[in-house]
């Protein structure tokens, strides 16, 4: 008789992005054949009190930071919502593409995805609201700690919407 071997997958490490340009939600999730661990979550800011080109100097550089220390080989980022305020979204695009640049760098997958996918994705319910995401996330993950910020949970949903929906995908 043969024993059976336990099928191990190499830990996949996903990094979830909620682009902005005055907070970034920035999330890095591990799965493995058991299922997603957090491993990291933050609500990067930026200061209004410097210039553009700083501000987007810093999220790229929190970015890299990220990307160096965590090594995902998957991001899975919002995709651009068309906002009232032109300037806003101008500036949110920016940030935007400033994040994508550091990701591409490092030849990480980068899969995007719409609000109503990663509400359906996260609980079922592609019109779900915010408080339905925060505590279908904090019950996924088992997380036990306030996390303060919309933008990270958001970082996380998109994590692991990316994890549910592309886990077949290099």
């Amino acid at each position: 008789m043969t024993k059976s071997k336990k099928f191990t997958q190499t830990p996949s490490r996903i990094l979830g992005i909620d682009p902005g340009y005055g907070r970034v939600g920035i999330a890095i999730i591990e799965k493995t054949n058991l299922g997603e661990k957090l491993v990291y979550s933050e609500c990067f800011e930026t200061s209004d009190k410097i210039s553009h080109p700083e501000r987007l100097s810093q999220i790229s550089l929190q970015i890299e930071g990220i990307c160096n220390k965590f090594k995902p080989d998957k991001m899975a980022i919002e995709t651009l919502l068309f906002s009232k305020n032109v300037k806003t979204a101008i500036k949110v695009a920016e940030a935007r593409g400033v994040i994508l640049a550091a990701v591409a760098k490092r030849k990480i997958n980068i899969f995007e995805f719409n609000p109503n996918t990663v509400k359906l994705a996260v609980t079922g319910y592609g019109k779900s609201d915010k408080k339905q995401i925060i505590n279908m996330i904090e019950k996924l993950l088992n997380i036990r700690y306030k996390i303060k910020h919309d933008d990270e949970y958001d970082a996380i949903a998109l994590a692991l919407t990316c994890s549910a929906t592309k886990e077949f995908m290099k």
